[in-house]
């Protein structure tokens, strides 16, 4: 019986390592960006063409490669960074695995040009598929200049599966702002098809921040550092109103590396207990400084998943650290006027016969309405009043009536008989219990509705009705608001920017993620329109691979759910007719859009057993 069992070529192997490391043009960013920072770079670009499946272009100034190390690169667990397995326990670099330019050389076109500061000339080096194609002296600046093309070219079913160009750039998008909010000291600009979507000057992390996620984010964050012999904390979390449903800012990073931590979320969020709502999240960037030999990065490829030797004890001075920061945030101090060598301000005092009070003339038989001429009003002068009117009524117009049961009072009809036919003639009488519930009457029993409820799927039929046909009317703004994107979410902004539109928005574009709302859906007075329209981008941007008519039910419920009428709200028995109208000329009355029940029925006959 011969041999079955044989290795695998090189080329063979780095395509299967490439399926587990390089799983999108993000992966290669990631990759590429993350040894330009280990290699000291101060300032990186970054250029993408049709979201990483044409061009991946990453160039930095950093320390660059010799020849020999330049095609050594390419090899299989080939790297500068670790020596021997002790050194996995004292990483001070990103990467590790010697895995990453292997991986990407296997599954794409790659092109290298990178030269130390000590050489004259420097490297270019082509590779596909992990094949040298060519390597040659040649003139370059000092630093790397990697650009990956044709990603998959040779895997055709991965390229196949990958999603839409807003998806893969708005994944590259997320993967860069990880870098760079963890490395505010290196300069970065990140072009999309020519067009400049970042432009981030070397500074310091609170502007860091604000320079990728918008302005308006400065005055929400609240600083936290604690010290300790265990770890050292430092960052920002931001404040109770700063908080989201959806896509809140949330970020952990540990020794410069980003990382995912559900246990170290909680720490965070049990410190705004009681003061948001169940369900809302608020942004947060953290930063731990511990020792390398406390915490073991190589669990996953990505490196997002990290174990801490201390991590029960970190939990806790984490959880103190964000008390006490928005303990200071929450604490009122006293007002305390400095009236030393000031004017004293005289005050009345009525015991006082020095201080009298400023007297007030005024005539007590005046009377707006008395005839001209006369001192006093009588009692036939009121009789006269309707004379104010004459000349107002327009043409066509008709003087004030009585109401019907003065009418039939006038005529002498009895009082029991006249008030059972107005109640016979006007609608029916609703109730409405604890601000929440309408209750109604029906030939079956008592209706009860949830007014919420009934109230979302209402406006969900009128705006699902607006997205399928023309555009919703929009109500001009007197003064507008500016909201502001980073590029990740402007990527889906754009994407869903008619559908917006078709709600009744009209946004203009101010540059630099800034859009300024200079129109919004008529009926949504009081408002926080910036928040909707960042709701409304959250939304689409939890599933971009959605097609149009899901997208269309995902704004058209996060736009009802904003709009309807908050529990608690008292209503006049008019609104309470109008909304039990409407939700029954609805397609689906009895359910909301998300398949929660609007309303119920207690039958007659269960009342009658209750009450015995």
């Amino acid at each position: 019986m011969s041999d079955i069992i044989q290795l695998l070529p090189d080329s063979v192997a780095n395509q299967i390592a490439a399926g587990e490391v390089i799983q999108r043009p993000a992966s290669v960013v990631k990759e590429l960006v993350e040894n330009a920072v280990d290699a000291e770079a101060k300032h990186i670009d970054v250029i993408i063409v049709d979201a990483g499946r044409t061009t991946i272009q990453v160039i930095d100034d950093g320390k660059g490669m010799s020849a020999t190390d330049a095609r050594l690169a390419f090899e299989r667990h080939a790297t500068s960074k670790i020596r021997q397995a002790d050194d996995l326990f004292a990483l001070h670099t990103m990467g590790f695995r010697g895995e990453a330019l292997a991986s990407i050389a296997a599954v794409a076109q790659v092109e290298l040009r990178t030269r130390m500061a000590s050489d004259e000339v420097g490297t270019h080096l082509t590779i596909a598929g992990s094949k040298v194609v060519a390597q040659e002296p040649v003139a370059c600046p000092v630093g790397s200049n990697f650009s990956i093309d044709n990603l998959f070219f040779n895997v055709p079913a991965r390229r196949k599966f990958l999603k839409s160009n807003a998806t893969e750039l708005n994944n590259i998008l997320t993967a860069f702002e990880r870098i760079v909010l963890v490395n505010p000291d290196i300069a970065f600009t990140f072009y999309s098809n020519d067009a400049e979507l970042m432009n981030l000057r070397a500074t310091g992390l609170r502007q860091r921040i604000v320079d990728v996620f918008g302005k308006k984010i400065n005055q929400d964050l609240l600083p936290v550092d604690v010290n300790t012999t265990i770890c050292h904390i430092t960052g920002f979390v931001g404040k109770p109103e700063a908080a989201r449903k959806k896509n809140a800012h949330q970020y952990f990073f540990v020794n410069g590396r980003y990382m995912k931590h559900p246990y170290f979320h909680k720490a965070v969020m049990n410190a705004f207990e009681r003061l948001l709502p169940v369900g809302d999240q608020v942004p947060y960037f953290i930063y731990f400084d511990v020792p390398a030999e406390d915490i073991d990065v190589n669990i996953h490829p990505t490196k997002t998943e990290i174990k801490f030797e201390n991590e029960q004890a970190i939990w806790q001075i984490l959880a103190a650290a964000v008390k006490e920061s928005v303990g200071r945030f929450n604490d009122v101090t006293a007002i305390d006027f400095d009236t030393e060598g000031k004017p004293d301000i005289p005050v009345f005092d009525p015991s006082n016969r020095l201080t009298t009070a400023p007297k007030v003339n005024y005539d007590p038989d005046y009377n707006p309405f008395r005839r001209s001429g006369n001192a006093r009003a009588t009692a036939g002068n009121t009789h006269n009043w309707e004379q104010l009117y004459e000349g107002l009524l327009g043409k066509g117009s008709v003087a004030p009536q009585q109401t019907p049961v003065e009418m039939e009072i006038d005529l002498g009809m009895d009082t029991a008989t006249t008030v059972g036919n107005i109640i016979a003639e006007k609608s029916p009488v609703h109730y409405q219990y604890k601000g929440c519930y309408i209750m109604t009457t029906v030939k079956s029993g008592l209706m009860i509705i949830d007014q919420y409820r009934a109230h979302v799927r209402i406006l969900y039929n009128m705006y699902m009705q607006n997205l399928k046909q023309k555009a919703a009317p929009s109500q001009k703004v007197l003064f507008p608001e500016v909201v502001q994107f980073p590029p990740s979410d402007e990527t889906v902004l754009q994407r869903v920017m008619p559908e917006i539109e078709k709600l009744g928005f009209e946004l203009a574009d101010l540059g630099g993620g800034s859009y300024a709302i200079n129109g919004v859906p008529a009926g949504i007075d009081g408002l926080n329109t910036t928040l909707l329209v960042q709701q409304l981008v959250a939304k689409a941007s939890e599933d971009t691979t959605a097609v149009s008519s899901e997208i269309h039910h995902q704004l058209a419920l996060c736009m009802a759910r904003s709009a309807a009428i908050p529990q608690g709200q008292v209503l006049s028995n008019e609104e309470m007719e109008d909304i039990i109208n409407q939700l029954f000329q609805c397609d689906d009355a009895k359910y909301t859009p998300d398949g929660k029940q609007t309303l119920c029925i207690l039958p007659q006959t269960d009342i009658e057993k209750m009450l015995g």
